[in-house]
């Protein structure tokens, strides 16, 4: 019978990787995140495999993209041919990681995309005949409210990610102020 810690690891894990679901990362890649978040020492491939019950096929491949997204470093052991892998434990640095990487593979995108858009029908804006114009003013005002939108998004996580662990406490301060 497993004892309450471990029912409590368990549960945290579990619950991570329904979390990461939400937010587009695979579930076993969240899970085994939490795994390593939560282990008192670094794990091997074998040791993660046993604790998640997945195949080595799938915890290789999720240390990999953790790794790429630097939640996750390398760890060697003296005397071991193996290796073994651990989280980044500071909770500040994992957020400031994963809202820069997130940034730079999906929200950086996206503004391209749409300020290139904007530009297309802009260019073209004098050659459309008038019924078409209608159509393309609305397009461009649509665009340009996304990219009003993501512009002020980048605004907030920059001075997030500027702020660091010690100003946290300054802007939730500020936070709570407009919320009032």
């Amino acid at each position: 019978m497993h004892d309450g810690l471990e029912r409590s690891k368990a549960l945290f894990i579990r619950r991570w990787g329904e979390m990461g679901g939400y937010w587009g990362i695979n579930r076993t890649m969240a899970e085994l995140h939490a795994l390593l978040y939560i282990s008192a020492d670094p794990l091997c491939t074998d040791d993660i495999m046993a604790a998640l019950q997945i195949s080595r096929g799938n915890t290789s491949m999720n240390i990999r993209q953790l790794l790429d997204w630097g939640l996750v470093t390398r760890v060697h052991k003296k005397g071991d041919r193996k290796e073994y892998f651990s989280a980044e434990t500071d909770v500040w640095e994992m957020f400031e990681t994963i809202v820069r990487e997130r940034r730079r593979r999906e929200v950086e995108p996206i503004i391209e995309t749409i300020d290139r858009c904007r530009q297309m029908v802009a260019d073209q804006m004098a050659e459309l005949k008038e019924d078409r114009k209608r159509e393309a003013k609305v397009y461009r005002q649509r665009l340009d409210s996304m990219a009003e939108f993501l512009n002020a998004l980048m605004l907030l996580l920059n001075l997030l990610l500027k702020s660091g662990s010690g100003g946290m406490g300054q802007v939730r301060g500020m936070l709570l102020k407009i919320l009032k």
